[in-house]
């Protein structure tokens, strides 16, 4: 049996013993979110199911204590009828988010989404107005439809209210909320930065797609938003600085309606 390497005669011939080669050191990932692409795709299915049950469920209770005698098909298209569903739905949505976030031993759902809200919160709200302005006057020079599915929303002043109300508060949290706390940190850690900032924008312009005619003007609008909004969030590593600036986004548009529509009084030169 050989007997083990005496340390004294590495001392004294000036040698060492030489270390085998190290194993590649790998970054972290810049993004490590404790949920995977199947729970941001179960997520997605979820927000459809749930909207397609309220949306039966908000018809029904609609139907029988406002409009009678109208039939179910036509009452669910009602405004306040699929606004009131898509905002049960959201809830629904929330829990779930909740349940996917906690499982990291995370200290707090926030801290998992990383919401980080900035110090600088005034800018991020100037810059959503900024954008709204410059996007509006890129809509001008586009083939713009004259007619877009969400305008039934703007009919009466209850609807045109309801609806900007909702795009203003609800509807950028959740949205943010899913593409940029939950899907935007999937993709990056699966594709890298690139792909998955311009990934998330599409799904964002995709899923507001059916409101607009599915017509290419008024959806590359709302991708460009998207593009700004993870960006945003790919640099600040903030998903409350998308949101602010989502919010002031939607509301300068919400803003300018009702300016031009006299409070929403006069919601045919909306169309003028």
């Amino acid at each position: 049996m050989s007997s083990p390497p005496n340390p004294t005669f590495y001392l004294e011939s000036g040698t060492s013993p030489q270390p085998g080669p190290l194993p590649p050191v790998r970054p972290l990932p810049e993004e490590d979110p404790p949920w995977s692409g199947w729970d941001v795709l179960g997520l997605a299915i979820l927000t459809i199911i749930s909207i397609i049950v309220f949306l039966f469920a908000s018809t029904l209770v609609a139907q029988h204590l406002l409009f009678v005698r109208q039939p179910a098909s036509d009452v669910a298209k009602y405004p306040l009828v699929t606004v009131t569903a898509q905002m049960l739905a959201y809830f629904v949505l929330f829990a779930f988010m909740i349940v996917l976030a906690k499982r990291s031993g995370a200290r707090s759902f926030w801290a998992a989404i990383r919401w980080n809200w900035p110090t600088s919160w005034p800018l991020y709200l100037a810059g959503g107005a900024a954008l709204a302005f410059a996007l509006q006057g890129l809509a001008h020079v586009l083939p713009m439809p004259k007619e877009l599915p969400i305008d039934r929303f703007f009919q009466t002043p209850l609807e045109a209210w309801a609806l900007s109300l909702f795009g203003i508060t609800l509807a950028p949290l959740f949205e943010e909320l899913f593409f940029r706390g939950f899907l935007y940190p999937v993709l990056v850690r699966r594709l890298g930065p690139s792909p998955a900032i311009i990934l998330t924008a599409a799904g964002f312009g995709l899923i507001h797609a059916p409101q607009l005619a599915q017509a290419w003007a008024p959806v590359l609008v709302v991708f460009l938003v998207g593009l700004v909004l993870t960006i945003t969030r790919a640099v600040t590593k903030s998903v409350a600085s998308g949101l602010l600036i989502h919010m002031a986004y939607n509301g300068t548009i919400s803003l300018l309606l009702f300016v031009a529509s006299d409070g929403f009084r006069h919601l045919e030169r909306l169309n003028q």
